[in-house]
């Protein structure tokens, strides 16, 4: 071990597979890389330069690092490969009960077996499992819609073919999500959808403007009730000062509480306050309005994700029906 050490050499361990294999034209080639990167760093560094990276990589180590992150939160195969695709434009295919890997840019697909075992079926299936088993059962929170992505547009940027048959996979099933929706909603009709959407944003807005209201009133409400309990606090003190031999060597020891006391009663004389309210009324109007921002709030949110899926189904049909006519001219 210690001689490993010394001379920097790897360990390899013969009785466990490793998670990370690493072959000897990799290795040589992760080091030259490396001094290259080094020497480029060094000319920086006199040039009065910060180097944007330290350590080089190779294809295959940025490759690992891309599917390790994808890894950590896929729970199915599908889910595995459509992140990879949307991620990083990589492509993932079985052949022989072995998985392999295109990276974007390339022609050629890289082994597993290349990658170590950390990437095969065998040990993917099983993460895959894992996070699923980690991942909450119960899930209240309705997902978005999906917007069609515009392929072409795509295409342009230069992403590759194995993207476009993902992307129209996803099209297709973000446009069966769509007219589902639409025919749960009974609003397959355009001028309905219209009507529909026009609703939303007014009760949209309507709902906001009164969770905005009753927030202005709960903080005039406690900054009311602040001012009421300093004034109960510091009352005693400006009494007393009225009735003091020494009236500013009082002041000066009660500074403070003057002080606060003044402020409260110029906030009352400001809002025309002749009778104070009490406390416990205060309070209890504060937990009114708490209660009925939390039911406008509410009804904001639900109408807000209502009029976000339909506006996003209104997209997807426009751009679907776009995407089609374009395809009758190309013919």
């Amino acid at each position: 071990m210690e001689l490993c050490e010394g001379t920097g050499l790897y360990q390899i361990d013969l009785l466990n597979g490793s998670k990370e294999r690493v072959s000897e034209a990799e290795y040589w080639a992760r080091r030259r890389g490396q001094q290259k990167l080094d020497r480029e760093n060094a000319a920086l560094t006199a040039a009065g330069q910060s180097p944007k990276q330290k350590k080089f990589e190779t294809v295959k180590d940025t490759l690992r690092k891309q599917i390790s992150d994808v890894l950590n939160v896929a729970t199915t195969s599908e889910d595995f490969s459509d992140r990879l695709m949307q991620r990083y434009g990589i492509t993932v295919k079985e052949s022989r009960g072995q998985l392999s890997y295109l990276p974007s840019g390339r022609t050629k697909f890289i082994r597993a077996k290349h990658l170590g075992d950390k990437f095969d079926k065998a040990e993917v299936l099983a993460t895959l499992t894992a996070n699923a088993a980690r991942k909450p059962k119960v899930q209240s929170k309705t997902t978005n819609l999906a917007k069609l992505i515009d392929i072409q547009a795509k295409l342009t940027e230069g992403k590759g073919i194995g993207y476009e048959r993902w992307a129209k996979k996803f099209n297709l099933k973000a446009m069966s999500q769509t007219l589902i929706l639409l025919q749960e909603k009974d609003l397959l009709n355009e001028d309905d959808l219209n009507q529909r959407i026009a609703e939303l944003e007014t009760k949209y807005h309507d709902s906001l403007a009164v969770v905005k209201d009753l927030e202005g009133c709960m903080k005039a409400n406690k900054e009311l009730r602040y001012h009421v309990a300093t004034y109960a606090n510091t009352k005693s003190a400006a009494q007393q000062l009225k009735t003091a031999k020494r009236p500013a060597a009082f002041e000066e020891r009660h500074r403070t509480e003057l002080t606060q006391y003044r402020a409260a009663a110029a906030y009352f004389k400001a809002n025309d306050l002749t009778k104070l309210p009490s406390p416990k009324k205060l309070e209890a109007e504060y937990a009114q309005l708490a209660s009925e921002k939390a039911k406008f709030y509410e009804q904001y949110k639900e109408t807000k994700e209502e009029l976000l899926k339909l506006k996003t189904a209104k997209q997807n049909v426009a751009s679907f029906f776009r995407e089609e006519e374009q395809t009758q001219q190309e013919r």
